[in-house]
C-alpha cells in the first residue's frame, strides 16, 4: 500500500526555519517528483513547490527565495526546507504526488509561525 508521510512541522517564531521531510513507502520503484502543498485554516489548498523528474524546481511567488525543495539522497525521500519564516506561512502541509493515474496525498504535518 502506497503512503506519504511527512514529518517536521511545529511551532516556530517569525524568522525561523523548519525542514519538512516525506517521505514514500510501498512502492517498488523510486518516485521522480513531487509536489508540497499547504492549507492555511478557511483557505484553498495550495501548491507552493514542485520537483520534477531532472530536479527543476518550481515555487510559489509567495516563498520565492526562502523555500528550497529538494529530493534526499536516499529513495523517495524529499525535503522542503523553509526559511524565513512568516506568520502567513502558517499551515498544513502536504506532500503528493502521482503515478500510474493515481493521486497520492500525505496526512500532512502542522507548520505554526507565532511569537
Amino acid at each position: 500500500q502506497v503512503q506519504l508521510v511527512e514529518s517536521g512541522g511545529d511551532l516556530v517564531q517569525p524568522g525561523g526555519s523548519l525542514r519538512l521531510s516525506c517521505l514514500a513507502s510501498g512502492i517498488g520503484f523510486s518516485i521522480n517528483a513531487m509536489k508540497w502543498y499547504r492549507q492555511a485554516p478557511g483557505e484553498q489548498r495550495e501548491l507552493v513547490a514542485s520537483i520534477d523528474s531532472r530536479d527543476r524546481t518550481k515555487y510559489a511567488d509567495s516563498v520565492k527565495g526562502r523555500f528550497t525543495v529538494s529530493r534526499a539522497g536516499g529513495p523517495n525521500m524529499f525535503y522542503l526546507e523553509m526559511n524565513n519564516l512568516k506568520p502567513e506561512d502558517t499551515a498544513v502541509y502536504y506532500c503528493f504526488t502521482h503515478f500510474f493515474e493515481n493521486d497520492y496525498w500525505g496526512q500532512g504535518t502542522q507548520v505554526t509561525i507565532s511569537s
